[in-house]
């Protein structure tokens, strides 16, 4: 069964901020249009790796209206009115629906494969082998299809996923039903879930049709729905843009997990929510320390981006282009430079520097922003 015969298109979800990779993040050059890793950015690489699934005229990218000239400037190939432009960001249920009711319009019979811009993968061959089989599952009705990562440690910082069942075969991909979504759990519960061996990680990668899931988001979030498809009427028109922003403010700021995912399973499950377990080399690359783990060749490497000499030191990541760097007597430190800023932090507190943006906001730097 061909993607091309199945109408399937990918929506590429790169309106965050990635305030975690302050201060080369920032709010017009957030870290999916960033090289964080590797030579192309987090949206491109997202974009070359699913090109062989999907051609570029079967591919959108939902944005902040800030950031579209950008993406469109690094996507030359996908058609500019697939670049959809948020005047502000309400969280991923309406991302998708804006996605949707464009799809729909266009495609009534579409998949939608609704992945994010800003994560890596590894293994790319595998990664389409379970993608294609997400999308042949979708196809069948009314199914909801997430892909879940085998977990690799007791992660805190990451949702999880239930599957309950015997696994089926799809193109030699297992297939479960999922029993729950549950959100963060501490540490103890997290240990918990990885010796049952029943759960994996949310990566908010899911595939539906777009009838499917504009159905679920008329049932569980009405007045976005509503909201959504008043917008749809005007799309084509002169009228769109001035109605996007009147609309937009009003949608319901939650993310589809907790919109749609988390209630269509339910208290037991559903018969229509299915998990793909994918072990295809997966990172969300959540902070300079996951870079730096990334990136490492051995345990306590220094890391640099340019020339620099190390004496008595082990563990730094020093992101200084252009610039000899030299570290005495320093462990496991981030240094970030940008011409009118400097980042300096250990390594394990890495994921703070989101704290440092809101400071900045709080303060009005918005030079720095």
């Amino acid at each position: 069964m061909s993607e091309k015969r199945l109408d399937a298109h990918a929506v590429i979800l790169a309106g965050g901020r990635g305030t975690r990779f302050w201060p080369r993040s920032r709010t017009r050059t957030p870290k999916q249009l960033l090289n964080i890793v590797g030579e192309r950015t987090m949206l491109q690489q997202t974009a070359d790796r699913l090109a062989p699934v999907f051609s570029p005229s079967r591919m959108w990218v939902v944005t902040h209206e800030e950031q579209a000239a950008a993406v469109r400037s690094q996507l030359p190939q996908v058609p500019p009115n697939h670049v959809l432009r948020e005047p502000m960001g309400r969280n991923t249920a309406a991302a998708i629906g804006l996605a949707a009711i464009h799809l729909a319009r266009q495609h009534s019979a579409a998949l939608m494969a609704v992945l994010p811009a800003d994560h890596l993968i590894a293994q790319e061959k595998r990664f389409r082998r379970v993608v294609r089989a997400a999308l042949e599952i979708a196809a069948r009705g009314e199914d909801l299809v997430v892909l879940g990562i085998v977990p690799t440690r007791p992660e805190t910082g990451f949702g999880y996923i239930e599957r309950t069942g015997t696994a089926t075969r799809v193109r030699g991909a297992s297939v479960y039903r999922v029993r729950r979504f549950t959100e963060k759990p501490p540490l103890a519960r997290a240990r918990q879930y990885i010796a049952s061996g029943r759960y994996l990680w949310n990566a908010g990668m899911f595939f539906w049709r777009v009838s499917t899931f504009l159905s679920h988001l008329k049932k569980f979030l009405p007045a976005t729905h509503d909201a959504l498809q008043r917008l749809a009427d005007s799309i084509g028109t002169r009228r769109y843009v001035a109605t996007l922003r009147r609309i937009y403010p009003r949608l319901e700021n939650i993310s589809v997990d907790y919109a749609i995912m988390e209630p269509a399973t339910g208290a037991r499950g559903a018969d229509n929510v299915f998990v793909l377990p994918a072990e295809v080399g997966w990172s969300d690359i959540g902070s300079w320390a996951a870079v730096y783990e990334l990136l490492a060749p051995a345990r306590g490497a220094n890391l640099s981006t340019g020339r620099s000499i190390f004496i008595d030191a082990a563990g730094n990541f020093f992101w200084c282009p252009g610039k000899f760097v030299a570290g005495i007597g320093v462990n496991d430190l981030v240094v970030v430079e940008t011409p009118d800023a400097l980042l300096l932090c250990p390594r394990d507190r890495a994921q703070d520097v989101g704290r440092v943006v809101k400071w900045l906001e709080q303060e009005k730097f918005r030079q720095l922003l």
